[in-house]
């Protein structure tokens, strides 16, 4: 059940996309010229810029392990190895950040290109780098030094030419520098707070600020705070449309408030008496995979896990002493202001002591197919204006304008922690984008820390503020004040992008979490280990990872026992029904579409119907929460009587809505037939390239299963999930699993571009092999990279 709050935003550039790329195409290679591209993996190749020889042996599953001698010559080969896997991808991703699209996609992506430039980092550099392991700028340097070596090796005379996907789209990559690395935009979607604002705003126009509240559940409860005289009509989300874009196959930016899960559970409850860690990110399911694994050896370093291709390091894994893995926090990073512009001259909004000129930069962006255009950007001192109307204008600021900020490069401090020390002085440098981080040692400690650079903040942050007033941040809250805690008596921690703060928290750093029944379910399972008194296994983390249990299905079918009193077959069908949502299921699939009727069907009870437009539909836990305790308000004089008859009705509705789908008899129904991915690559609509596209793929699951497949409820088709799964275990490294879909490479015809998809799939790993003698045995390939 795909959240809806963000998808008119993610559907955006996977149109764009589309609608542009492939249009531009200038060959059709087929599968045996993609094949004939794919990157050199073994024997060697002689390098500029290294300095001493470097081993990289990828093992079976494609996963490469590279040696080198020092910390330059690590970093310039992780450059070079993963622009063979992924350079397309990542020029894409560079250029989302450059805000120069429009060049290769033509004049759609132009907006969004503004907006790329109104939002890049434009404070001192210095500060910037130091925000970071003190050694980054050194780091990026190489990394990027590296990509450069690739791209130079294949455009020389005679050499093999550009990865295949260049010559589809029709342009070439460019040489990458340190600060195309620092990329604001890869993070600022994950930031979904101007985008909730203005929908709260847009609440607050059409209900009142009081019936806005009740609407959205917030946590914990807190009245919204409309400065005085604020004025919200015609205030929409739609606004900023064009601000940022998801394409749902590439994913740059990512999604907001994308799910994930992780836990950490400590010795005392394992079999091994060493702590598990597992984690498994929710993201975009597309082609190539949004993550990237790799495994760094040098003197200094020894890491494996998996990041974003465009950056150095590994994001979350594991080194020779700790393991950790995160969930998005949630925190609110993003204040709007809404300015007052001098209707004589619209280049002046109105501060606290009168009238004050905007500053404004010109860019000219190069538009494919058109001639350069020329922009000129404006901001005010909150930051750059977004949208104006002439008289109002929205301004940003947000966290992403403060050093230290580009998403993800904390981790360079973090792959080298010994300790819950060293853990605990990296997360200080780890400021985007806001995670709850599990951690895990070899010493037998456990913890977690909800960290992210957070506004202090009066007031709640929940809507627009008028910029003229006294809405200032002072300053930052302290990452030892976030929430953390190391080795709590309860043997375990868990998160699944639910609130993390304890009542009465002092600072004012979010109300809106996304997930409920996810972290539930995951406790609930690792309570019941703990009771019956099983040692918990690898095993049991897999399985966990691939649970499928609905908690909302269950609590609906109690409630549905309750109030059939003379069941019909569909009814019948739920009542039996374990509430797993496999993919074989008839019930899953009859219960998905009961489920969406009840959420439209209450909307509609519980909100004017001036608001139907913003809210688009309940949570899932609105939607429980809602039948559970049935209000008069809601459904008449005896609520449950009416509860229980809109229980009724929306069955009916669905099984024929099901029989439609899929025909009168149940036996053939079955969630699966229903909801499935497929994988496209962003260059499927080129002529003869639809062999690059991926399924589809039958899927089990939902949007609150720990297993979670967030889907369109339009098509039932999964654009979430788990891309990239590891169970790391600290007794013995080698033990540690993983899985990445669909493939490490991103090259059409590389035997790695969709190996594990299939693995994935039946919710299976490989191994994550750490040691050198077990890497041996499973290295498929040895490339040497010499000076």
């Amino acid at each position: 059940m795909m959240n809806t709050h963000s998808k008119d935003v993610t559907a955006f550039f996977y149109v764009l996309l589309l609608a542009t790329v492939f249009c531009h195409a200038q060959s059709s290679p087929n599968q045996l010229e993609a094949k004939a591209a794919v990157s050199q993996i073994h024997g060697t190749l002689k390098l500029r810029g290294l300095q001493k020889p470097v081993s990289v042996l990828r093992d079976r599953w494609g996963v490469a392990h590279i040696y080198a001698q020092n910390q330059h010559d690590l970093f310039f080969a992780q450059g070079f190895v993963v622009a063979q896997d992924r350079l397309f991808q990542m020029e894409l991703w560079k250029r989302s950040g450059q805000g120069r699209l429009a060049e290769i996609l033509g004049p759609h992506a132009l907006p969004r290109d503004v907006n790329a430039r109104l939002l890049r980092y434009r404070g001192d550099m210095n500060a910037e780098y130091q925000s970071y392991a003190p050694d980054t700028k050194q780091i990026l340097e190489a990394f990027t030094a590296g990509i450069n070596a690739f791209i130079a090796d294949r455009q020389k005379p005679g050499g093999p030419g550009l990865p295949v996907e260049f010559l589809v789209a029709g342009f070439k990559p460019e040489n990458w520098k340190p600060e195309d690395c620092l990329n604001r935009m890869a993070a600022f979607a994950m930031m979904s707070n101007v985008f909730s604002e203005l929908r709260n705003a847009a609440l607050v126009a059409s209900l009142g600020e009081k019936k806005a509240a009740d609407l959205l559940s917030l946590d914990p409860p807190v009245p919204l705070d409309p400065a005085p005289d604020s004025d919200f009509r015609d205030l929409s989300p739609k606004l900023l449309s064009g601000l940022v874009g998801s394409d749902s196959r590439i994913e740059f930016p990512p999604s907001i408030l994308a799910e994930s899960n992780n836990w950490t559970i400590s010795g005392k409850l394992t079999a091994t008496g060493k702590p598990l860690l597992a984690n498994d990110p929710h993201r975009v399911m597309a082609v190539p995979s949004l993550r990237y694994m790799v495994h760094l050896v040098a003197p200094g370093w020894n890491v494996i896990g998996a990041g974003e291709p465009g950056l150095p390091g590994v994001a979350l894994g594991h080194n020779q002493d700790i393991a950790w893995g995160f969930t998005i926090f949630g925190l609110d990073q993003q204040d709007l202001y809404l300015e007052e512009l001098n209707p004589s001259n619209p280049l002046q909004y109105k501060t606290a002591t009168g009238w004050e000129n905007m500053k404004t930069e010109k860019e000219t962006f190069s538009v494919r197919g058109l001639a350069s255009v020329t922009r000129e950007l404006k901001f005010t001192n909150h930051g750059p204006v977004l949208w104006e109307d002439g008289k109002r204008a929205l301004a940003l600021r947000w966290i992403g304008a403060e050093p230290g900020t580009a998403g993800y490069l904390g981790s360079l401090s973090v792959d080298r922690a010994r300790n819950w020390s060293d853990f605990e002085a990296a997360m200080q440098r780890w400021k985007v984008p806001s995670e709850n981080i599990v951690y895990a040692d070899r010493a037998g400690n456990i913890g977690e820390h909800s960290v992210g650079l957070a506004p202090i903040r009066k007031w709640t942050g929940l809507l627009p503020v008028p910029g003229n007033g006294d809405f200032e941040w002072s300053g930052f809250v302290p990452a030892d004040q976030l929430p953390h805690s190391f080795n709590p008596a309860e043997g375990f921690v868990a998160t699944a992008n639910n609130r993390m703060i304890p009542e009465n928290y002092p600072y004012k750093v979010g109300y809106q979490w996304y997930s409920v029944y996810r972290v539930a379910r995951i406790k609930e399972v690792l309570n019941q280990l703990k009771t019956s008194g099983h040692k918990v296994t690898i095993n049991d983390m897999e399985k966990l990872q691939n649970d499928v249990l609905s908690i909302p299905a269950r609590e609906l079918i109690t409630l549905l026992r309750h109030g059939a009193t003379s069941p019909s077959a569909e009814a019948q069908l739920l009542l039996s029904w374990d509430a797993d949502v496999t993919r074989e299921s008839p019930a899953a699939a009859l219960f998905e579409i009961w489920f969406h009727e009840l959420s439209r069907e209450l909307l509609r009870k519980v909100a004017p119907e001036s608001s139907w437009g913003i809210l688009q539909e309940l949570l899932p836990s609105e939607v429980v929460q809602y039948l559970s305790r049935p209000d008069p308000t809601v459904f008449g004089a005896n609520p449950e009587s009416g509860r229980d008859q809109l229980l009724v009705d929306c069955l009916q509705t669905a099984a024929q809505h099901l029989i439609e789908l899929q025909g009168p008899d149940p036996k053939n129904w079955s969630w699966g037939k229903l909801h499935v991915v497929q994988f496209r690559h962003p260059l499927d609509k080129a002529p003869n390239a639809s062999f690059m596209d991926l399924g589809p793929v039958s899927r089990p699951g939902d949007d609150e299963t720990v297993d979670a497949t967030g889907y369109d409820v339009d098509s039932f088709a999964q654009r979430y999930g788990a891309s990239y799964r590891e169970i790391i275990d600290t007794s013995d490294w080698d033990k540690s699993v993983a899985i990445n879909v669909p493939g490490q490479s991103g090259q059409p015809g590389s035997v790695h571009y969709s190996d594990l998809l299939s693995l994935w799939s039946e919710g299976k790993y490989f191994p994550l092999l750490y040691s050198r003698p077990a890497i041996e045995t499973q290295a498929t390939d040895k490339l040497v990279l010499v000076p």
